[in-house]
Parts: C-alpha cells; sequence; structure tokens
C-alpha cells in the first residue's frame, strides 16, 4: 500500500497560543543550535522553553504544561514524536507547513520567542541561526515573508523614541504590546475567486463596466486634471518608451490613453469591456482602442515588444494570488529596459459594491497589499526603480490610499 502524504495545516488557518509558540519556537532554535542533541526530549525542551536568556518574557513550566501542548500541536502535525534510546523525543514540522528558507525561518523563531524586535535587533539576535550580511537584507527578507499569500509578519508603526519600525509574527496574539498597538486584521483578498472563481469575476466585471461605460466616461472622463501626481508620472511615459509603442492596460474609457496620446506616445488602449473600448472609440477617435484582456497581452503589431505599459487601476479586481502572473505576462512582453508603471488602491479590505453611477452591479474592489504588489513586480523580473503611496484627494477621490510604481526590466 502507498504510504499517505503528510497532511498539514494550511498557513491561512494556522493561529498558535503563547504556548504552542514558545514550543515551536524553541524546537526551531535548538534543531540550528544543537543538532546533535535535536530532537529534544520532554525534559530538554522545558528546559529550552523556560530559558532565562533569549526569551521574552521569561516563563517556568512544568512538564505537563509543555506535555499538554505538545499534545495538541501533534494533533495538528505541528510536530511529530521521534522514538529514541530512552526517551521520546520532539521534531517540530512548522517550518515545512509555511516552507520556509533558513533566513525566513531564522527571523520567525527570534520573532517567535522574543516578541516584537527591530531589523536591527534580528540581524544580532539571529547570528546562531542565520548569517544575514546587514540589517538591509534582514529587512528584506521580512518584506518577503510579509508580501507571502498569507502574511507571515507585519511592520508596527514606530512608536515615539524608537529609531526602527518593529516586526512581529502573524502566527497568534503577540505578549509584549502595548494595548493601543493597532490590531492587524486579516483580510481575505481571494474571495473574489471563491464563488466562480476567475472566469465568473470577469464576467462580472465585464458586465458591471458594460452597464455603467456611458456614465463612467462621464464622470471620469477628465479626472486627471485634478489629480497633479498622476500626471507627473503618467507625463514621463512617452519619454522613457522613446519610439517604442506604449499599452495602456484597463484603459476604461481611455482618459490614461489619451494624456498619454497627447503627450507624445504610440499608445493603445486595452480594456476588458466592450462598452468601455466603444466610449473610449467615441471620445478619442484618432487613438487606437482594442478588447483585450490584461493577462493575456500580445506583443504590439508593429514592433517586437511594447516599450511601455501603463496598469492605472487594472488590477483593482485582481486576488492577490493572481498578481504575480498577471504582472509577470505583462513584463514578458517589454523589450529590455522597457517600463511598467502601475497605479492601484492599497490597504486592508475587499469593497463589495451592488449600485455603481446608478446600475446594479456584482463587484468586488480589492486593495491589495503594498508588500505583496512589490514583491510581484519583483518575481517577474522588473527591477522596481520607484515606488509611491499618497493619501486620497478630498472630495475628488474614494478614501483609500494609492501605490504608484514604475518599474523596468532588465537591459541585458
Amino acid at each position: 500500500m502507498a504510504q499517505q502524504p503528510e497532511q498539514h495545516e494550511h498557513p491561512g488557518d494556522l493561529v498558535l497560543d503563547v504556548t504552542e509558540q514558545r514550543v515551536l519556537g524553541a524546537l526551531l532554535e535548538k534543531q540550528v543550535t544543537v543538532p546533535g542533541s535535536y530532537p529534544l526530549s520532554l525534559n530538554a525542551l522545558r528546559l529550552a522553553c523556560n530559558q532565562t536568556s533569549s526569551r521574552e518574557p521569561v516563563v517556568d513550566w512544568d512538564e505537563e504544561t509543555v506535555r499538554e501542548c505538545l499534545r495538541g500541536l501533534r494533533a495538528r502535525d505541528l510536530v511529530r514524536v521521534v522514538h529514541g534510546d530512552r526517551a521520546l523525543k520532539y521534531h517540530q514540522l512548522l517550518a515545512d507547513t509555511l516552507g520556509l528558507a533558513a533566513d525566513e525561518r531564522a527571523l520567525l523563531t527570534v520573532l517567535l520567542l522574543r516578541g516584537p524586535q527591530a531589523p536591527g535587533e534580528l540581524k544580532v539576535r539571529t547570528e546562531r541561526l542565520h548569517p544575514f550580511t546587514d540589517r538591509d537584507a534582514v529587512e528584506a527578507c521580512l518584506r518577503e515573508l510579509s508580501a507571502r499569500e498569507v502574511p507571515l509578519v507585519h511592520e508596527l508603526p514606530k512608536a515615539a523614541g524608537q529609531r526602527e519600525h518593529r516586526w512581529i509574527h502573524l502566527l497568534g496574539p503577540v505578549a509584549g504590546l502595548p494595548e493601543d498597538t493597532p490590531v492587524v486584521e486579516a483580510v481575505d483578498r481571494e474571495s473574489v475567486l471563491a464563488r466562480d472563481g476567475a472566469t465568473g469575476r470577469d464576467a462580472r466585471v465585464v458586465a458591471a463596466y458594460d452597464a455603467v461605460a456611458t456614465a463612467y466616461a462621464l464622470e471620469f472622463g477628465d479626472e486627471l486634471a485634478g489629480k497633479p501626481f498622476d500626471r507627473w508620472l503618467l507625463g514621463r511615459i512617452p519619454a522613457l518608451a522613446g519610439v517604442s509603442p506604449v499599452a495602456d492596460v484597463g484603459c476604461g474609457p481611455g482618459q490614461t490613453t489619451r494624456f498619454l496620446a497627447e503627450a507624445g506616445a504610440d499608445v493603445t488602449g486595452f480594456d476588458l469591456s466592450p462598452g468601455m473600448v466603444q466610449e473610449a472609440r467615441t471620445s478619442q477617435p484618432g487613438v487606437p482602442f482594442e478588447v483585450g484582456d490584461l493577462t493575456q497581452l500580445m506583443r504590439p503589431r508593429v514592433a517586437t515588444a511594447w516599450g511601455a505599459i501603463t496598469a492605472w487601476y487594472a488590477v483593482v479586481h485582481l486576488a492577490g494570488s493572481e498578481l504575480p502572473s498577471a504582472i509577470g505576462g505583462l513584463a514578458r512582453v517589454l523589450k529590455p529596459g522597457g517600463w511598467l508603471a502601475l497605479a492601484t488602491h492599497v490597504g486592508t479590505t475587499v469593497h463589495h459594491v451592488e449600485d455603481f453611477l446608478g446600475e446594479p452591479v456584482d463587484l468586488d474592489f480589492v486593495l491589495h497589499d503594498p508588500d505583496v504588489v512589490r514583491a510581484a513586480v519583483t518575481s517577474a523580473g522588473l527591477d522596481v526603480v520607484e515606488w509611491y503611496v499618497r493619501g486620497p484627494l478630498a472630495g475628488i477621490e474614494p478614501e483609500t490610499d494609492r501605490l504608484y510604481l514604475l518599474a523596468r526590466t532588465p537591459l541585458g
């Protein structure tokens, strides 16, 4: 009979109480620092949990407390029993469950054992676990962990008197946080796919924008006139693209496409909604527009690749997990040294809308995590050259923050 694969808890469902955090943190630590004594016996694990150094807070647990915790962790496939010569020993499975690389594992170990910490502190405290080259390497790893589909760490706001931002893990309640520390709320950005997948979501998006196309063009057709930052960033694209063509994906009724064309770009607008494309063609008869999906953008007809691609709020209906493939698809049709300019709403929620510009719709607007967006761009092989986050313009825009990002493909 074939052996069944191990079933580990899904990271998105993983919540550890403070005892479980200490037990797993101690096992993670000792597996690296004293491999000759690992896996740990119950007594050795109790001593590791109760250490007075490298532990915050310090605890004094008896064997029964640790044993009871291990029972629960074994039932959740987070700990495995190993039969030793004279005693049962315990091996952690958390690293496998979360798919941790060595640097990620080191940081999560210390965060589990010592609570909120700054990158400089983590650099010093992880020296026996992983050789980070400098503080920047620590921070880069932390941002990768925070940019996962299910984030594992979070950067706290800088408190008065602190020189650095501190970081916490997101595997359960964290000891040592001030009472007024904002709670990190989980947001399910995958919910937009839960009902009927990407195909059903896309059908609802098309139906909604077809229904509001005319009203949308009237309401937002001149919106860039009141957005100086957007005009400044978009206005740089024609020079960056040079003589190469530009694609404006998710163009809607063509307001950004028109701005780029007037600034001198050889630009084509693409939108998934035929109604929006018709509005764009009517209002900008001298600019080419096509019905097209940004996730399936083709190379231009008159060149081997695009010199630049703009995606102005084009990913607001995508789940977080769709960003890497969507941005990767755009990167593949950019020329070497080509540019991606992207803007999107960011935050910690998914807004569901049933009435839009007087029409009944069924739309979800995803407020993405800035770290996840930047990570998706980087994973597509693009170099992030500039990025900005700005708040809403009072009385003009919805009350959400916006991420603007300018990235480039390698020249080689």
